[in-house]
């Protein structure tokens, strides 16, 4: 009976612990905190003046292109 109650355990802690793993993983806290930087930094590229050249015009590009990636790489953490 005892043995019984031993591996029941053993199989609840490692379900428990596959659950929390999966959870972890897909609420991926650094590819969300960089999402949020990088929505940050478009705003503040919005809002910067236009006379640099073009240069805020190619970032804005470039941050946009970032956010898709983040974006394109949490789905397939998600999906694998």
């Amino acid at each position: 009976m005892t043995r019984r109650i031993l591996v029941a355990l053993a199989l609840v802690v490692v379900i428990a612990t596959a659950f929390i793993g999966g959870r972890l993983s897909a609420a991926q806290p650094q590819m969300q905190a960089a999402l949020t930087n990088l929505r940050q930094a478009r705003a503040n590229l919005d809002r910067a003046t236009a006379d640099k050249g073009g240069h805020r015009e190619k970032a804005l590009v470039l941050v946009n292109q970032a956010i898709d990636e983040v974006q394109e790489g949490i789905q397939y953490d998600r999906r694998h």
